[in-house]
């Protein structure tokens, strides 16, 4: 039995080439989508009046570096956004955000929003919300300790601002790398793959933010987003016998963050939401 596996592997070996997810290549497209030319100036110049607060880290910025290119294609966009939580910047419509909390920890993140809606901020904005980052929900993670929390959290919030409308963001997720190391993890029948694992835990997180909150409440799927191609398919990885959804490799340079390709396509769905009735 043991040497069939060694020549299963060896086989596979010979056959094999680095990947990361499913999925085909992609050519970037350079014009605005045609979802963004439909929308009519009037919702546009709504939009702009609006008071939002955006908290994150990294990938926030990948974003907000996403709507600025879309805005420069399209100019009938003019979001005034501002890197700032200052109370004051609310007096005027205006699209503020800031860093909250530190990466790897998520309860600093859902703590720090919090303080911040309380401290002046909820009472001023009509839209709010923050995103944690891919690095905050890993293997060692208590997906449901960090869920109660937000989900106690946002109960409060909702309480104490209901002309406030609070949208719920998925967990981004990274690349699955399927490297030769990992392909003999998998032959071998290993219950522990390193490569997989961080991933899956995003996946169960993000399932219990949509059980929670779809139907009910806006959500900003980012997860879905980053995993799906233009055409619809979605970048999959396999363990056990269970698809989950990882990062399409085309949009991401580092496993992690959005390039341009990726940030402008989770631009692009974000600003439809957010001009969209909520």
């Amino acid at each position: 039995m043991f040497l069939k596996k060694i020549y299963i592997i060896t086989f596979f070996l010979l056959l094999f080439q680095i990947t990361s997810c499913s999925g085909d290549k992609m050519k970037e497209t350079k014009d605005v989508s045609e979802g963004l030319n439909n929308i009519p100036l009037s919702k546009w110049n709504h939009l702009a009046q609006k008071k939002i607060y955006f908290g994150h880290q990294s990938v926030g910025y990948n974003i907000l570096d996403g709507i600025n290119d879309l805005m420069q294609e399209n100019k009938k966009i003019k979001l005034n956004i501002v890197e700032t939580s200052d109370n004051q910047v609310f007096r005027h419509g205006v699209l503020a955000h800031s860093k909250i909390g530190s990466n790897t920890d998520p309860l600093s993140k859902i703590n720090a929003f919090e303080v911040l809606m309380d401290n002046g901020i909820g009472g001023l904005v009509d839209i709010a919300f923050y995103k944690f980052c891919y690095v905050d929900i890993d293997t060692q993670t208590d997906i449901k300790e960090v869920f109660h929390a937000y989900r106690e959290s946002m109960q409060r919030l909702k309480q104490k601002y209901p002309h406030v409308t609070f949208i719920h963001v998925t967990v981004p997720l990274g690349t699955s790398v399927t490297t030769w190391k990992t392909l003999i993890k998998k032959i071998m029948g290993s219950d522990s793959i390193w490569e997989y694992d961080s991933n899956i835990r995003k996946n169960e997180y993000n399932d219990l933010m949509r059980k929670e909150y779809s139907g009910k409440d806006p959500i900003f799927d980012l997860a879905e987003v980053e995993s799906t191609y233009p055409d619809g398919r979605r970048a999959t990885f396999f363990k056990a016998g269970r698809k989950y959804y990882c990062l399409a490799p085309e949009y991401t340079s580092d496993d992690g963050h959005l390039n341009e390709i990726g940030r402008k396509r989770v631009a692009e769905k974000l600003i439809l939401l957010l001009v969209s009735p909520l």
